[in-house]
């Protein structure tokens, strides 16, 4: 393709080109549920194009349910591009009531995710999960928001069970569904938070042995504590706000 080809070419004509080429990535495997895409300027190097262009394209991928954007973090892929049926948007976060119900639901799909990352994880799968929790301890220690990686860890025992449906599910909801990450602010690092987020990453590590241990029945248990655990500290700030 010539300059001058290039020049006649409309920005919105090249953000679909794009589309159909981050696309096929997603169709074909290449670019896998959970992934993050590259950066924005990476993109723009490799296709030549703008950065209008490439956000068209993110927009556009975003519209489809191909991918999802997180502040702060990084476009992610979702699935096959599908508009999902099922989503929950952030205003559904917006007080303890709506996260009491979003652990309501995950306790019911991440038990079983544990026990079945339990039978099925691999030596990656584990490799991955110890680097999430090494880097939420790491953010505890340095008064940092360890939300991302406390995210991750979940997102990689969704990914160890070699479900991609459970992948799917949790790459939708993102990581609100931490619930500090709408409820808390992120400047509180007092030592009674810390300590609260250490017995937390305490509670990962239970479910950490137990997968591997290969203990489906103990993975199961630890997740539905760990989780129960969580909607019981909000249902008791709900009572005490009441």
């Amino acid at each position: 393709m010539n300059t001058e080809t290039t020049l006649r070419r409309k920005p919105r004509t090249l953000a679909l080109e794009l589309v159909d080429s981050l696309g096929d990535r997603i169709r074909d495997g290449r670019l896998a549920v959970g992934d993050k895409l590259p950066t924005e300027a990476a993109i723009m190097a490799e296709f030549d194009v703008s950065r209008t262009v490439v956000r068209e394209a993110i927009s556009k991928l975003q519209a489809s349910g191909l991918v999802e954007t997180r502040h702060g973090i990084g476009t992610f892929v979702l699935g096959m591009g599908q508009n999902p049926g099922f989503k929950i948007t952030p205003e559904q976060f917006s007080t303890l009531r709506d996260v009491i119900a979003v652990l309501e639901l995950r306790i019911g799909v991440e038990t079983e995710a544990a026990a079945l990352a339990a039978q099925r994880r691999t030596d990656a799968n584990l490799a991955t999960m110890r680097q999430a929790l090494n880097a939420v301890a790491q953010a505890v220690d340095e008064g940092r928001d360890a939300v991302a990686a406390d995210f991750q860890f979940h997102l990689e025992i969704a990914r160890a069970t070699q479900n991609s449906h459970f992948t799917e599910l949790i790459s939708t909801l993102g990581s609100m569904i931490i619930p500090r990450a709408r409820l808390q602010s992120s400047d509180d690092q007092s030592d009674e938070r810390r300590q609260y987020l250490r017995r937390v990453n305490g509670e990962h590590e239970n479910i950490f042995d137990a997968i591997v241990g290969q203990d489906p029945d103990a993975a199961r248990a630890a997740m539905r504590t760990h989780l129960a655990n969580s909607r019981e500290r909000r249902r008791r700030a709900q009572a005490e706000a009441s």
